[in-house]
């Protein structure tokens, strides 16, 4: 009698997936490593493994319909003469013109007016059209100083200064030549057509006591009217965090790595870096530490979605958030009406990444004329502006249910984690335990 062993279905590794095979591939072909825009894509610790814990008879709700949630935050109070007073706690990260389009970042600005808060310059200068419209505008002092001249920094509401992004913490950025226009190319003194890298730091420094000497430089240009952030990616944040603080910070801006870009290695992007969400607890502790906490405030960036995710930041801490590729997104971005153009580019509405090629059917990553024709600023702003609404709607709701009359209210208590590493990280209790890893007893 003859045995045949029944078939089975192939088997494919978990550590060389399909994924994994074709990088090597194309990397085999190429000799080049891969760049692209966003922010990493591997499932990381996030604001998903939280949970509030709304109120019952420990803890009494607030009615919706008649008890006010205040959502007002301040920034730039420790300093400044000029503190920056914003309507809600979510602002519009920075990101550049040359990186996005002229009107991507006018609907930005209308967007951030409409809605009380502000949006951010991002590298390469500041355009007109985005002060014009921008009621409260950040200006990104960066390790390239690109278009950076002291007219524009006393222009400016608020001065960030640079040292850090959660996508490539000691990394710099890159803007292909396809995207140098002769604008672009103008503003940033650069060559039309030549493939441009940023600097990964700051070239007049070389420690954190420089940075006090050019925070010191930046509040002299502007007769210290202007608030001076500081922004830093999600490396190591208790530290960074308490040296941004000794120099001379007014608001630190911590970027975790879920946070985006518009063009990186691949490999710096998931593999560099720290979650959003295990940035913040140390944060918030250096803050504490020093004294300093609600004083210097902080705004936390990287992979904020929704209202849940901006009320979760600030439970543990932040004083406001930051949004970056959800901003995008409201504008238009990756919108699944071009998806056959996206098709034709190898790709698919939502997974579109290579906003380093200029090629965005969107017309929001790119400096093509005919695809930023595709952009309505004054339709995107307006979108861009119910988003933020709703987001802060989502976050008032939550705080309602925890019993808050301020997002800035709630506190770590009002959280419980899903996972170990969550409840570790954001340093609150396991749910259905009082234990958190590390620092107590189930």
């Amino acid at each position: 009698m003859t045995y045949h062993n029944p078939p089975t279905t192939p088997r494919r590794s978990a550590t060389f997936d399909d994924y994994t095979l074709s990088e090597i591939r194309r990397a085999a072909a190429t000799g080049i490593y891969d760049i692209r825009g966003a922010g990493a894509k591997r499932k990381v610790p996030h604001f998903d493994d939280l949970l509030f814990l709304g109120a019952s008879i420990s803890r009494y709700p607030l009615e919706g319909y008649r008890e006010r949630c205040e959502t007002s935050v301040v920034l730039g109070t420790r300093y400044a003469k000029k503190p920056i007073e914003l309507k809600i706690p979510v602002t519009v990260a920075g990101m550049s013109f040359g990186s996005l389009s002229g009107p991507a970042k006018e609907a930005l600005g209308r967007g951030a007016t409409l809605a009380g808060t502000s949006t951010t310059t991002g590298d390469g200068g500041m355009t007109e059209e985005e002060r014009g419209h921008s009621k409260t505008l950040v200006y990104q002092y960066l390790p390239s100083r690109y278009g950076m001249n002291p007219r524009d920094l006393r222009r400016a509401d608020a001065i960030e200064i640079v040292v850090g992004q959660g996508a490539k913490p000691g990394g710099g950025g890159m803007l292909l030549g396809q995207k140098i226009s002769d604008r672009v190319a103008n503003m940033r003194n650069l060559p039309k057509g030549i493939d441009q890298r940023s600097a990964c730091r700051h070239p007049d420094w070389t420690g954190p006591d420089d940075l006090e000497i050019k925070i010191l430089e930046v509040r002299e240009i502007t007769d210290w009217e202007k608030p001076i952030y500081v922004k830093i990616g999600g490396a190591r944040p208790y530290y960074d965090t308490a040296l941004a603080v000794k120099a001379g910070a007014d608001v630190v801006v911590l970027d975790g790595m879920q946070g985006g870009t518009a063009a990186t290695q691949e490999v710096f992007i998931e593999h560099v870096g720290q979650p959003t969400l295990a940035c913040i607890r140390p944060a918030v502790q250096a803050l504490q530490d020093l004294g300093m906490h609600r004083k210097v405030q902080l705004i936390v960036s990287g992979g904020i979605r929704n209202g849940a995710d901006v009320a979760k930041a600030l439970a543990l801490g932040a004083d406001a958030v930051s949004i970056g590729t959800a901003a995008l997104v409201a504008i238009g971005d990756n919108d699944p009406r071009w998806e056959a153009e996206y098709n034709a580019l190898g790709t698919t509405a939502g997974a579109y990444d290579d906003w380093h090629e200029g090629k965005d059917p969107a017309g929001i990553t790119t400096q093509d004329p005919e695809l930023m024709k595709r952009v309505d600023p004054q339709a995107a702003g307006r979108r861009l502006a119910n988003f933020l609404k709703v987001l802060t709607l989502e976050a008032q709701t939550i705080a309602r249910a925890c019993g808050k009359n301020h997002l800035h209210n709630l506190e770590p208590e009002d959280l419980c984690a899903l996972t170990i590493e969550a409840a570790a990280i954001a340093r609150v209790p396991l749910a259905g335990t009082g234990w958190i890893p590390g620092q107590g007893k189930f």
